[in-house]
């Protein structure tokens, strides 16, 4: 006499197969968390990086339409090329607008230790913009770099130096290009990033620089793009 064949599962069957299937599904799902945990990581640092590219190809752009801008001093009654450069902070007009606004645009560049490279910008109008940029928004342009800046110029033997400061004021025109080093504030980052941007529109159409003072001011030589107010 056989015996007949038992049907269907145990309890504690059910109870293994629903344990591993809730096993595999904790297991698959801490792997799509991982999965797309990587993934925003590097979307964020692509994003992170081209966000800095963008910058840099911006700040380059608007060194290179920098623009002899001159004021005029009500207390002297003289006409002063507007551009201060000094080897951690710079402000220049520029041709070259973010906004895409017409007009000239004045711009301020300045690192700020533990913060980044903050930028500043302001309307050029007709007079000196100091006052307007003083009060314009600060934003982090480079939030992980600090910068350094120099300045090209001409001696009178035709031989060309940098210097680590240019005041506009003094040498009545702009330096033939400006450098800018930019350092990660991480130390342990050792990739630093050099900006040279030549400017060609140097020299203001009736100013005069400086030459032959006791700082080594520079000669500059007409330039056909050159103009000014």
């Amino acid at each position: 006499m056989s015996s007949s064949k038992q049907s269907g599962f145990t309890l504690i069957e059910v109870i293994l197969s629903l344990a591993l299937t809730a096993m595999l599904l904790s297991l698959l799902s801490a792997g799509m968390y991982g999965v797309m945990n990587d993934w925003e990581d590097d979307t964020s640092s692509l994003e992170e990086s081209l966000d800095e590219t963008v910058a840099m190809l911006q700040l380059e752009r608007a060194l290179q339409g920098a623009f002899p801008h001159s004021f005029l001093n009500e207390e002297t009654l003289g006409r002063y090329v507007y551009f201060e450069g000094e080897d951690d902070r710079l402000s220049w007009v520029s041709t070259v607008s973010p906004q895409r606004s017409g007009g000239l645009t004045a711009w301020r560049l300045e690192s700020v230790p533990g913060e980044g490279v903050s930028l500043q910008l302001a309307a050029a109008m007709s007079d000196n913009p100091d006052a307007r940029l003083e009060s314009a928004e600060r934003r982090l342009l480079l939030p992980h770099y600090t910068a350094r800046f120099s300045y090209l110029y001409e001696e009178l033997d035709f031989s060309k130096r940098w210097r680590d400061d240019w005041p506009g004021i003094d040498m009545a025109a702009l330096p033939l290009a400006v450098h800018v080093r930019l350092s990660p504030l991480d130390p342990a980052d050792e990739h630093e990033l050099d900006i040279v941007a030549p400017i060609y529109a140097n020299q203001h159409r009736s100013i005069r620089p400086a030459i032959g003072s006791g700082n080594a001011a520079p000669v500059f030589r007409n330039n056909p793009q050159s103009g000014g107010r």
